[in-house]
């Protein structure tokens, strides 16, 4: 195997498995951070009494205006 002698015998495939791994776990700790959130009996009855299904379809005619204006 030959390094490249431009990074001084550092090899830029082990920084971006480094990266990718960083990334996975920033993710794992975000869905686990969000799962004790919403394990909170607190949490859980302020989104009970929130009516998210309105939201959604309030946003979706949102969501279609940006992908068109995205498409052009």
């Amino acid at each position: 195997m030959e390094l490249n002698t431009n990074t001084n015998g550092h090899d830029p495939a082990a920084d971006d498995a480094k990266d990718v791994m960083f990334l996975m776990g920033g993710v794992a700790l975000m869905i686990f951070g969000a799962g004790l959130v919403f394990s909170n009996p607190a949490i859980r009855r302020l989104l009970g009494q929130a009516n998210v299904g309105s939201f959604m379809t309030a946003a979706i005619p949102d969501v279609e205006r940006y992908m068109k204006l995205r498409s052009m």
